[in-house]
């Protein structure tokens, strides 16, 4: 049985899916946070599911990609049964899906979600008369608690074998006049798999995919064509507005139905919410809060890096005492512990500390809040607050942070967001820029870069904006403040850690062994030569740094990884100036992205941009080294 959870942007879905599957998905308290559909299999006493974890959606129109994703998995009829998350403390708004939901005639549960938050506004919803209505049963859960999770199969099971299909709400008398004589004009063999009369609102609707289909019968084009301009002389509005008012007419009648609404409880929440989206204290804030996580980020990492170094710095001086010096097992064993001690050694420290800063931010809810405040200061580079959140993400990974861009409207707000958020530094170049500038320069001049890298991305997209004409302003849904559950912090923690784990230290093992091998050849040698002109000449770093260069475009922590190989010395402040050091970043920082991100651009944007990209980054990177380079030379 295939079990599809929908519903809007932050209502619960991934939250209820991964206490149902275990942890496979982020969650975060942000809307659109899911951008592409997660699916797992569950066995629930002697039966097994496949669940799917859709992208939220306000309505079966799509506007972006991820609601496009969701509404095409929706309309391919693979969902046995269709699982209607909503959260109850907005339940009059949420309901307005439901009744888009219930004309699909597909098995269906609705789950009122945060029930406790809708009890704390003051929010009573009787669940018995939701279900008599709508003919399905409705279960309340509060899946962060975990509360009333157990419901979700038994009740898809009685949905699916008592075929529960929920009862269709109707409009006013004018408008299912309309609605009926188009399902009467359509041919039968039209969309076959879609229920008529959903085909026949969504004409009446305007929706662009249905029109493509119906522009081959033309004669029914122009019928339908009529009854909509008969609908606008009618009601003096377009139809889709028209259709849309009366949803959210039935969905308000629903609601004052099955809701009693009594005083909500007034909590500490709403005074800290009130100082966080202060005009005045907000911002000194949103700089406190960030830099107090970069901050504890150096200091713990800094704390367990140096005596995991030492030891796997030991083991290396003391290989010679087991293998024969300068022959292929002992050049192989060294890249091997060098892979090791660049993983565990200098990776880990900072990334667990980061991604539980990361993670207590999303869940606690203040990723929208930050997007809020920041609204004025993207506007004034072509962009709104939502395009905030790819570039939150992206401090994790670039890689999710160009998949986020889908939660965008405008093909051009995604283009600029997807160029500028594969220049935030992920955890890999966070990993580069505590491990080479914190660990031997300082904090201050690691926690510079990340001030000169937000000033780089702003100035760029000042610039990018000027070339592509401006976009529309945005409404965004800010959720309220929440208290994170601790296991969902170490389990989110683990999801991101897990990708670095089972993924990146193996290639960097490999490389840091292929390196070796390299060396064993003396191949390094030419490779560095090839390099030389822009690694010595241009940016005055040493020669040996090319080959590092070039593997950091597989992972970036190879860049540091390999650097430390190719000086053979992780004591890199005897070998290379603090000047050099700041250079080597730079250019770590901003040039071409990975090969992960790399896919993903393609995949989301196409090759031409992709490219675009790419060449964008190398060349920023280039003038950004060059330039500090000449800069610090007189302040170094």
């Amino acid at each position: 049985m295939k079990i599809a959870f929908i519903g809007q942007p932050n209502a619960g879905k991934s939250t209820i899916f991964n206490g149902l599957a275990g942890y496979k998905t982020v969650t975060a308290n942000f809307p659109g946070q899911t951008v592409h559909y997660t699916i797992s299999k569950v066995k629930f006493e002697d039966e097994v599911f496949e669940i799917v974890d859709l992208p939220g959606i306000y309505s079966l129109t799509a506007i972006d990609m991820a609601e496009f994703e969701s509404r095409r998995y929706i309309l391919s009829g693979q969902a046995d049964v269709v699982i209607n998350i909503i959260d109850a403390s907005t339940l009059s708004r949420s309901l307005e899906l439901t009744l888009q939901l219930a004309e699909l005639q597909v098995p269906m549960v609705i789950c009122l979600n945060m029930i406790d938050e809708a009890r704390r506004k003051g929010i009573e919803i009787d669940k018995d008369k939701l279900s008599h209505i709508f003919g399905v049963p409705v279960i309340e859960t509060v899946a962060n608690k975990g509360i009333g999770l157990d419901k979700i199969f038994s009740s898809s099971k009685k949905a699916y074998y008592e075929k529960l299909i929920p009862k269709i709400q109707f409009f006013h008398k004018d408008i299912e006049e309309k609605i009926e004589e188009i399902e009467r004009t359509i041919p039968t063999d039209f969309l076959k798999n879609l229920p008529r009369r959903y085909i026949a609102i969504k004409l009446l609707e305007g929706d662009k995919e249905l029109f493509e289909e119906i522009r081959k019968h033309p004669e029914i084009l122009e019928k339908i064509n009529n009854l909509r301009e008969e609908i606008k002389t009618t009601h003096g509005r377009d139809t889709d507005t028209v259709i849309s008012s009366e949803r959210h007419a039935l969905a308000m009648n629903i609601f004052e139905e099955v809701a009693k609404v009594g005083e909500p409880l007034k909590s500490f929440r709403e005074k800290v919410d009130d100082l966080l989206t202060n005009k005045y204290l907000g911002y000194p804030l949103l700089f406190s809060i960030l830099f107090g996580i970069f901050f504890i980020v150096f200091e713990v990492g800094k704390i367990i890096e140096e005596p995991l170094i030492e030891g796997f710095n030991s083991l290396i001086e003391r290989l010679p005492n087991f293998v024969e010096e300068n022959s292929l097992m002992f050049f192989v064993l060294k890249g091997l512990l060098e892979g090791f001690s660049g993983g565990l050694g200098v990776a880990i420290p900072y990334l667990i500390p980061f991604f539980i800063g990361l993670t207590i931010l999303e869940d606690i809810g203040y990723l929208p809040r930050m997007a809020f405040l920041m609204d004025t200061l993207m506007h004034r580079i072509g962009l709104h607050g939502k395009s905030i959140l790819p570039f939150v993400i992206s401090y994790g990974c670039n890689v999710p942070g160009v998949m986020t861009t889908r939660i965008l409207e405008s093909p051009r707000d995604r283009f600029i967001t997807a160029t500028l958020s594969v220049l935030i530094p992920c955890a890999a170049r966070t990993t580069v820029i505590f491990g080479l500038v914190g660990a031997y320069i300082g904090g201050l001049a690691a926690a510079s870069l990340y001030i000169f890298n937000i000033v780089v991305i702003m100035i760029l997209g000042a610039i990018l904006t000027k070339f592509i004409p401006e976009t529309a302003g945005l409404i965004m849904e800010i959720p309220p403040l929440r208290i994170p559950a601790i296991k969902n912090i170490f389990m989110k923690t683990w999801l991101r850690l897990k990708d670095f784990m089972l993924v990146a230290w193996p290639l960097l093992i490999i490389s840091s062994i292929i390196l070796s091998f390299i060396e064993y050849l003396e191949i390094n040698f030419i490779l560095n030569k090839i390099f030389s002109p822009v690694v010595n000449w241009f940016l005055g770093l040493p020669e040996q740094t090319g080959i590092a260069l070039l593997f950091g475009i597989l992972r970036k922590e190879l860049s540091m990884i390999m650097l430390f190989q190719a000086m053979h010395t992780t004591q890199l402040n005897t070998v290379m100036t603090d000047l050099q050091l700041i250079v080597y970043t730079i250019f770590t920082i901003f040039y071409m992205p990975c090969v992960g991100t790399m896919g993903v651009l393609l995949k989301e944007l196409g090759f031409k941009k992709m490219i675009s990209i790419t060449f964008l980054t190398i060349s920023l990177a280039l003038i950004l080294a060059f330039t500090v380079r000449l800069v610090l030379s007189f302040i170094i």
